[in-house]
């Protein structure tokens, strides 16, 4: 993978057509050369280093339309970006538009009918900010910088996900551009097939401007944090958290963190850099109660930082922040297992071991409770009877050493393969038309095909993990 900066070239767009559009737009139309487009062109993943010849950094939906028809006017690959988070970086590309959702942050909240309307470049902790303000909470992700759409238009795990569902559950309507310019509502009564499709099935659809979500009391404060111990306690711990969540709550949603230690308040200084195993939880529910449940983990084997207790809900979404700062490069493996079997937690151990990159990390969700009671057919979201999503991180601050976390990051994926079960969309890299498949399984990847012919047959947004309209279609 190269580095070296590369040559401004001919870029094909006209000039004269480029001034009419950035003329029409209400917002910004930033094109090489000009003093912002550095800082515009770039994404969350610093891996991702793309040179789009437009962006279309739009105010509000006329602005959205009016993009979408000038790149379909001059053939223009079509990227989508409202937190710029995408895992592959779907929200940039070389020579083609960039419409730049960012701009849009309205967020209209009603506490009374317990509803929030929230425009497409609102970012989670806008979001959070707002409702944790009435007392509520839309559950979503667990890194405050990413966007809402994105996460959303995949599924939407978080902390709330056992106790209020996915993100995709919590949807009421999404407002959607399509291809050919058209402005749709979908819901549960109104086009309610794309209404399904769009709660799991990503950007494939359209250009997701507003959506309306269902809110939630959660908090102020909630029982949350990280319990860590030594990686070589790993297999002993494993087995200990296997057991002790067989029974958890609702209330309880816990992920497991593998990394060497970070510098933190309280981490003991001759732990830092070593390798360390923690278990993540948040309780969302009675403070007592939390207390009382997460109690056996605390107090199990010999932790050497426990940072778990009461804290202002906003506090514990924003916890993860410092780990995945803007501009490092990451790359991500995943993969759904059924259980935490005894060889699962031994793949963990071994390769927990293997972590060189003081950012490198993994992440093991803990799935169930309330999103796995929801009809898997409900939703085009897939995956909803997997016990647990690994999330494997193989990342570097720069491009030294990011090889070799790849190379650790596949290694580690590999390892899992006897148990893989399925995968997550929003967790896929560019890992081809098979994995997007093997992320709805086949009747539901049938059914979103559908729609896309329905919405985009020609592929106009085909930056995503893209469902092709016909079997035997390939894109550049």
């Amino acid at each position: 993978m190269t580095t070296e900066p590369r040559a401004t070239k001919r870029l094909p767009v006209d000039v004269s057509d480029a001034d009419e559009l950035a003329a029409t737009l209400r917002g910004e139309l930033v094109r090489p050369g000009g003093p912002r487009y550095e800082q515009h062109r770039r994404v969350w993943n610093g891996s991702i280093d793309r040179h789009p010849a437009l962006i279309a950094r739009c105010a509000g939906v006329a602005d959205v339309r009016r993009s979408i028809r000038h790149a379909r006017d001059h053939a223009l690959a079509v990227a989508v970006r409202g937190g710029g988070h995408s895992f592959a970086g779907h929200s940039v590309c070389d020579d083609g538009m960039v419409i730049d959702l960012s701009p849009m942050k309205s967020l209209r909240l009603d506490p009374l009918a317990r509803r929030a309307h929230v425009q497409a470049g609102v970012l989670l902790g806008e979001l959070d900010s707002e409702a944790q303000g009435l007392g509520l909470a839309v559950p979503s992700g667990i890194v405050s910088h990413t966007g809402v759409a994105g996460l959303t238009l995949g599924g939407g795990l978080g902390w709330l996900q056992r106790k209020h569902g996915l993100t995709v559950d919590n949807v009421l309507s999404v407002e959607l551009l399509t291809a050919d310019g058209e402005l749709v509502r979908a819901s549960g009564s109104h086009h309610g097939e794309l209404f399904w499709g769009l709660r799991g099935g990503g950007g494939n659809f359209g250009v997701a401007t507003e959506f309306e979500f269902r809110l939630h009391p959660v908090g102020p404060e909630v029982y949350a944090g990280p319990v860590f111990w030594a990686m070589e306690d790993a297999p002993e711990v494993l087995r200990f958290y296997r057991d002790w969540i067989a029974e958890s709550p609702d209330e309880l949603t816990t992920i497991v963190v593998q990394r060497r230690a970070a510098d933190l308040p309280g981490m003991p200084r001759e732990m830092v850099g070593r390798h360390v195993i923690a278990v993540t939880a948040c309780y969302a529910g009675a403070m007592k109660e939390g207390e009382r449940v997460l109690h056996p983990l605390k107090t199990y084997g010999r932790p050497v930082l426990d940072l778990c207790g009461p804290k202002p809900y906003l506090v514990h979404q924003s916890m993860f922040d410092p780990a995945f700062p803007h501009g490092w490069w990451y790359y991500f493996r995943s993969c759904d297992v059924d259980e935490l079997t005894d060889d699962v937690i031994d793949v963990m151990a071994e390769h927990g071991r293997r972590i060189v990159s003081p950012v490198t990390s993994v992440a093991l969700w803990q799935m169930g409770g309330t999103l796995a009671r929801v009809d898997e057919g409900a939703t085009a979201f897939s995956g909803r009877g997997a016990g647990f999503t690994f999330n494997i991180n193989g990342n570097s601050k720069g491009p030294d050493g990011f090889d070799a976390e790849r190379r650790w990051a596949r290694d580690y994926w590999s390892a899992l393969a006897p148990h893989h079960s399925g995968v997550y969309v929003n967790f896929l890299m560019d890992e081809g038309q098979d994995r997007v498949r093997q992320a709805y399984g086949p009747a539901k990847f049938e059914r979103l095909r559908a729609l896309k012919r329905r919405y985009d047959p020609d592929n106009v947004f085909r930056l995503n993990q893209n469902i092709q309209p016909s079997p035997t279609e390939t894109t550049a």
